[in-house]
């Protein structure tokens, strides 16, 4: 006969039989040592971190202190995930879910963001917004640091363009002609192509966004 229970992180098993105990070992799921410091970041990017799983509370809380998580939603069956995600966002919080498994993809589709993890399942990836090639938490954190970087060159730009149209419109309509000033349409093609110029090598300069801080 084989009796388990958990104990900390682990399962431990114990073989009995009539006349006592035959042997006892425990079992656990490693820990990625990527996801201390993938917690860290994104801590650091002002982000909450939670953990959906399907393990009793004793081992997922006992996890979500080791790797520092801020909440834990324990003992979800595979079907509940999806609800899971909807209690975190009816706190007004916008959810990123990560996962990578076939009951993971109505969590997927149901969060602001899904992230698939690459080499996962096939129904994970098709219901992401977001494909990570790695089995590497820390990816997590670079693919939001790229995006707010995106954004920003977004926002850059947009400052740009509104700023250039309101100059060079009024400009083009005659605007200068009253001081018996009359540009030649030919510093107009100028000055598009290079608002064209600076969009583009703003745009270019994200290149220089630094993701990997230390070595995989």
């Amino acid at each position: 006969m084989t009796a388990a229970w958990a104990a900390d992180t682990k399962t431990v098993l114990l073989v009995v039989s009539l006349n006592g105990v035959l042997g006892a070992f425990a079992v656990e799921d490693e820990i990625r040592p990527q996801s201390n410091q993938a917690v860290e970041e994104l801590h650091r990017l002002g982000i909450r971190v939670a953990m959906i799983t399907g393990d009793s509370r004793t081992v997922a809380e006992s996890v979500a202190r080791r790797i520092g998580i801020d909440e834990v939603a324990a003992e979800v069956l595979p079907a509940d995930k999806a609800s899971a995600i909807q209690r975190f966002q009816a706190g007004g919080e916008q959810v990123a879910m990560v996962g990578d498994a076939v009951n993971d993809a109505p969590a997927l589709t149901t969060a602001n963001v899904g992230i698939a993890i690459g080499p996962g399942t096939d129904v994970a990836v098709e219901s992401a917004g977001i494909v990570l090639v790695r089995s590497d938490p820390r990816d997590v954190v670079e693919a939001i640091e790229l995006s707010r970087a995106s954004y920003r060159k977004m926002v850059q730009n947009l400052i740009w363009a509104t700023a250039y149209n309101l100059a060079a419109i009024p400009v083009a309509a005659g605007l200068l002609v009253h001081w018996d000033v009359d540009l030649p349409m030919s510093v107009g093609a100028l000055a598009m192509s290079l608002s064209t110029l600076i969009v583009g090598v703003n745009a270019q300069l994200l290149r220089r966004v630094n993701l990997r801080r230390s070595p995989s």
